[in-house]
């Protein structure tokens, strides 16, 4: 929404903006109380969901919470708030390029750093199935694109 209303704001440029161009307010406005509620249960279940992945990942390979023979858990549970947080107000301004401009390009560089790519694949893929069972089927069709943009910055190949 923000990087929409910046963008609307350099192409109306001296003029008014066209019904067209001003329909993203609108959708906005009738999926808010959606985007609300979805924000408000992703806040009361964060520590929830976060255990909850958590386990899963351990489950899958414990060596995803590694980096050599250190535990990383620690790390991996305050980076998992830090994107989880943003990702929740990404998704109530329906702004996922905010999301990908403040923090996960940086999150990119410092994962591809550690080479975490592969923990933060399985993390954000797990966290889509666990945010479903906290969620209603459609807050959960807002906020899992968020969660699959994350996988698909954070979780890149190696290589990449």
């Amino acid at each position: 929404m923000l990087s929409q209303i910046q963008y609307l704001s350099q192409a109306v440029d001296g003029r008014y903006a066209t019904d067209e161009e001003l329909q993203f307010i609108s959708d906005y406005l009738q999926s808010f109380n959606l985007r609300l509620s979805a924000y408000a249960r992703l806040q009361v279940a964060e520590a929830t969901i976060v255990q909850q992945v958590q386990a899963k990942l351990r489950s899958l390979d414990p060596s995803l919470l590694q980096n050599g023979s250190e535990d990383v858990t620690g790390k991996w549970r305050r980076d998992t708030i830090r994107v989880l947080r943003y990702s929740a107000i990404a998704m109530l301004l329906n702004d996922a390029d905010w999301l990908r401009d403040r923090l996960l390009y940086w999150m990119q560089t410092v994962m591809k750093a550690f080479g975490a790519q592969r923990s933060c694949d399985a993390t954000y893929q797990i966290m889509q199935e666990v945010v479903q069972q906290h969620l209603t089927p459609p807050e959960a069709r807002l906020f899992c694109p968020i969660l699959e943009l994350n996988r698909a910055l954070l979780g890149g190949s190696p290589d990449s």
